[in-house]
């Protein structure tokens, strides 16, 4: 019988999808990407897909994922963005050979070459770090308000207020926290007089 892996918490923006294959991190936190295998399916559902993934690689992939996540919280609490962080996103970034293409119905799609590696794919998820960081899509960086949770989320509502990272995760469980802890109703109290 094969192991179960969590699911995968899937987005629309690339490079925060990718913080998100590491959930809870203040709390129990849970690798969504735990083997080579699991990165190589992470990349097919997001369409870049790559034959086969190795260790060293999965390693840097981390890596990448862990530098998006720091230099987005940073970007989110208007910190300076850390200098390591910045350097590995970069680096990953020009490590690749991904082209940018057109579709029909007007929207960009990341091809990789025939023989793409990791390290191609990486680069795209670290080019969508790029622009988001730099400030280039129309939205905001925010952090998760579950204190167990706290990831970096990209908030496109019309508002900006968003508070949670997923609501169907994150805010319901918040939700349901908060309901469990209001006091019950009295019992046998007559409103009548």
């Amino acid at each position: 019988m094969p192991d179960r892996f969590p699911d995968f918490r899937l987005g629309s923006v690339l490079a925060t999808s990718f913080t998100a294959t590491l959930t809870e991190r203040c709390g129990n936190a849970v690798e969504r990407i735990p083997t080579p295998q699991r990165l190589v399916d992470w990349l097919a559902v997001n369409g870049l897909a790559v034959d086969s993934c190795t260790p060293a690689q999965l390693e840097l992939a981390r890596q990448l994922r862990e530098s998006i996540h720091a230099a987005a919280t940073a970007a989110a609490i208007r910190d300076p963005l850390p200098a390591a962080a910045v350097r590995v996103i970069n680096d990953c970034s020009v490590q690749g050979r991904a082209a940018a293409i057109l579709t029909p119905e007007g929207n960009r799609h990341w091809q990789l070459s025939a023989a793409s590696c990791v390290e191609d794919a990486l680069s795209v998820i670290a080019a969508d770090a790029i622009g988001i960081l730099a400030g280039e899509r129309d939205g905001r960086l925010a952090l998760c308000a579950s204190p167990t949770c706290r990831a970096a989320f990209f908030d496109t509502s019309q508002s900006r207020t968003r508070k949670w990272c997923e609501m169907n995760t994150c805010g319901n469980r918040q939700k349901k926290a908060r309901f469990k802890a209001k006091p019950a109703p009295a019992q046998g109290r007559s409103t009548n007089k």
